[in-house]
């Protein structure tokens, strides 16, 4: 059973930053992890975020592209059984996660 996928506006326009491949290997990589998206410890692709460089990202969860250097940060919300992707960007100096923490605030996640 694969979750829907929603994207906030401003990780859409983060997707549009990369090249195309690197677009395809993303959403390649989303749609997978869509079909589980919860946490690894309840059998999902999931891989659970906590507090990141004093950054609280608790109920957010990862994906990583090693070979992309490319994170997506995403919320699962399991009453409408969807994932709502956050960010998507390279994880330089922690970024990525600076930027999911002013994210979930904004849209009060």
């Amino acid at each position: 059973m694969t979750w829907s996928i929603e994207f906030l506006d401003e990780a859409e326009k983060d997707m549009k930053k990369f090249d195309h491949s690197a677009q395809i290997q993303v959403l390649k990589g989303i749609r997978k992890v869509a079909q589980n998206p919860l946490p690894v410890e309840e059998g999902g692709y999931g891989k659970p975020l906590g507090n990141k460089s004093g950054t609280n990202l608790t109920n957010l969860m990862k994906i990583k592209f090693r070979d992309l250097g490319i994170r997506v940060v995403y919320k699962v919300e399991r009453a409408d059984e969807v994932m709502k992707i956050i960010v998507i960007s390279a994880r330089t100096n922690e970024q990525v996660y600076k930027e999911a923490a002013k994210r979930r605030d904004k849209h009060n996640l």
